[in-house]
């Protein structure tokens, strides 16, 4: 993998990652359009009853919206039409937020362009773009595993219009956050006190419980495991782990970054068609969750990605209201079993 460092013409970095036997591409292409320096008015604060943080960032509200695809600003530039990215072809592409929800001295917003493509998706991807963009998510891990102001790296992606998208461009992105997060700290509480009363990694049980029962199991591989987890919240939700506990991308092999490109995208091709073919791309939320970097045992924390839809049916949506928003108690329309079996009858052939 080749990585590329520049600067965007308001001081924002932009990095661009390129397959090492890819064809040479000149990456030095200055951006043009006329940008004032970026400032970021985030900060955070703490719910004492909760014992939880929020974070403020009222510069969000003039980020762009929904805007026509000939002024896409996650294309390549062409011509007079300036964009984020500055020069006229991309494989994988990571800069910083324009508008980040965390930022200076705040924690950091990164956004990933997963192909200069338009019109695709990453279920759309090729299995060495996906490794590629691998590549791009553990090397941002790294690098801001040593910024003073992040403390935790989210990598996810929001895919489609229903769960809020304002960008059609196939993208991601990354958050740095200046804490550690609420479900984090949950899981964390939960790992220790596990530990305290059995001396077993509460992580490790439930995997080693789901491929045991099988009942769940999506997808399943040498070094990978995808499950429907038993209390799901969402009406299809799949957690995916290596079958080696490891707290961050970094801790991945290259047997398991080398599966993983396969793994992934018949698992988003699969969420694709859960609904038949007339219900259009499902859209869904799908990300990271990683060891924070300061915690005591974090070795004990597994690395696995999480992927659900808010989409119940064809053409109904899972909307959070009184229980799920006003208490934080889900009620799920869909038994984890039933997704299960749905996510496997979808296979590909």
């Amino acid at each position: 993998m080749r990585k590329t460092s520049t600067r965007l013409a308001d001081g924002r970095e932009l990095l661009y990652y390129d397959a090492a036997e890819g064809e040479a591409v000149d990456r030095g292409v200055a951006d043009r359009r006329p940008l004032p320096r970026t400032t970021s008015s985030s900060e955070t604060r703490h719910n004492a009853l909760l014992d939880e943080h929020v974070g403020y960032a009222a510069h969000r509200q003039s980020r762009t919206y929904h805007p026509p695809a000939d002024q896409c600003p996650l294309c390549p530039t062409s011509g007079e039409r300036l964009s984020e990215i500055p020069a006229d072809s991309y494989q994988v592409a990571v800069f910083e937020n324009r508008f980040p929800s965390f930022g200076g001295d705040v924690g950091r917003c990164e956004v990933v362009c997963f192909t200069s493509d338009h019109q695709a998706s990453f279920a759309d991807l090729s299995e060495e773009q996906a490794a590629l963009v691998l590549a791009a998510w553990t090397d941002r891990t790294d690098e801001l595993s040593r910024h003073p102001g992040v403390r935790q790296v989210y990598c996810f992606e929001n895919r489609g219009a229903e769960i809020g998208v304002t960008l059609a461009h196939p993208h991601g992105q990354i958050y740095g956050y200046p804490f550690v997060t609420p479900f984090t700290e949950r899981a964390l509480r939960s790992v220790a006190e596990h530990k305290r009363r059995t001396g077993g990694n509460l992580f490790d049980e439930l995997v080693a419980t789901e491929r045991s029962e099988g009942r769940r199991i999506v997808l399943e591989t040498e070094r990978w495991t995808a499950f429907v987890p038993y209390a799901a919240r969402w009406p299809y939700e799949v957690h995916l782990y290596p079958n080696r506990r490891v707290p961050d991308l970094r801790g991945l092999d290259e047997a398991e970054r080398a599966e993983f490109p396969g793994v992934y995208l018949e698992l988003l091709r699969r969420f694709d068609r859960i609904f038949g073919p007339d219900a259009g791309p499902t859209p869904y939320i799908s990300g990271w969750h990683q060891a924070p970097f300061d915690v005591p045992d974090r070795e004990d924390y597994a690395l696995h990605l999480e992927l659900f839809t808010i989409r119940r049916s064809a053409d109904k949506l899972k909307f959070l209201a009184g229980s799920e928003s006003g208490m934080g108690a889900f009620v799920s329309d869909v038994l984890p079993e039933a997704a299960a079996d749905r996510l496997r009858e979808v296979a590909s052939a």
